[in-house]
């Protein structure tokens, strides 16, 4: 993991992180049992700021590296992502094979594997995205493009209705603008959370104020519209930032930094323990779709540490979450160690 941690930040993640599993939880759970439960508003209250506070919060430290040469750059933005793409496509895709072969044919199911290298497969499409608005950003900066135009060309893309069918341009013109928020004014986020942390009537007041107002937006089916689906991506954004600073600054909570700080190892492994737990679950039909939801979703969230904490304590199977040395380009791999599960 990177030597060098920011609380926020990684509380930040986990926040975020636990919301992309809830998502993925509660609406297999609902698709598998055909009905809705109350996790569900939960879901659709996350939906406007889920993802942007994710891709935002990726952007926060890319001024620090966007100076590298390309081909130590290339490693740790591109084939770092590109490792755990391939590596973890190929896991999910081996173990659906069997339903996908059912459905396909053995042949069908080969080309869907191979369609999987140019669109994404899964939940794995924020991993595949990564290392495209980092490469977008490194060549903005090379040839000197102003800030200002990269920024409106990005929310331009997030208000225009884009919806091609291939995720990699229907997510980039949705999600860009949030990464590249990220890189631009990490320095005025960073006071934000300074800010949160010195003032927190007015901070919880805001919190107030914004949930009130994302929930309404929600509930009245307004929050997709253009334009409010971007006011609201960075007004909850900035409602995480605060959120993340003050759990930090009460020291309560601190799981869900330590779920931040190994939100990749989350990320890549959820989705087995999420649908062992919901066929179970499903089957016993003890709970209510709700209670179901929130149980997977807990399932999910802690098995990917438990198999992390194994790998530590064992030492094996390190290549899941972390790079092996034959996957660093030539000459970089002991240039700056920390590129492994978290960087």
């Amino acid at each position: 993991m990177n030597a060098q941690r920011v609380d926020w930040v990684d509380t930040a993640k986990g926040i975020c992180i636990i919301f992309v599993v809830m998502m993925h939880s509660v609406l297999g759970v609902e698709a598998a049992a055909g009905e809705t439960g109350w996790m569900h508003a939960v879901v659709a209250f996350a939906a406007p700021f889920r993802m942007p506070d994710f891709f935002l919060i990726s952007g926060l430290f890319l001024a620090n590296v966007i100076q590298r040469d390309w081909k130590l750059y290339l490693d740790r933005k591109v084939v770092h992502f590109a490792y755990f793409y391939v590596l973890w496509m190929t896991i999910q895709f081996a173990v659906k094979a069997p339903v996908f072969a059912g459905e396909m044919g053995a042949m069908g199911a080969l080309e869907f594997y191979f369609l999987s290298f140019i669109q994404p497969f899964g939940t794995l499409w924020f991993i595949y995205m990564l290392p495209i608005f980092f490469l977008v950003c490194k060549i903005a900066h090379d040839r000197g493009v102003p800030w200002q135009l990269m920024l409106a060309i990005a929310a331009l893309l997030q208000l225009a209705p884009i919806h091609t069918g291939w995720l990699l341009v229907d997510e980039f013109a949705s999600r860009f603008v949030y990464f590249y928020a990220g890189y631009i004014f990490a320095p005025q986020i960073f006071r934000l959370a300074d800010w949160a942390r010195e003032r927190i009537s007015v901070s919880l007041l805001y919190l107030l104020g914004w949930g009130v107002v994302n929930g309404g937006l929600v509930y009245l089916g307004w929050a997709g519209l253009p334009g409010v689906a971007l006011a609201l991506g960075a007004a909850g954004a900035g409602a995480i930032i605060l959120t993340s600073a003050l759990i930090v600054k009460g020291g309560q909570l601190d799981f869900l930094r330590h779920f931040g700080e190994n939100s990749i190892v989350i990320y890549l492994a959820f989705f087995f323990p999420m649908a062992v737990s919901r066929i179970i679950l499903l089957k016993l039909g003890i709970l209510d779709i709700g209670t179901a939801s929130l149980i997977v979703t807990i399932v999910a969230s802690v098995s990917p540490m438990i198999l992390y904490w194994l790998i530590v304590k064992t030492n094996l199977g390190w290549f899941l979450f972390r790079r092996p040395q034959w996957a660093y380009l030539s000459g970089t791999f002991g240039k700056k160690r920390q590129a492994q599960a978290a960087e």
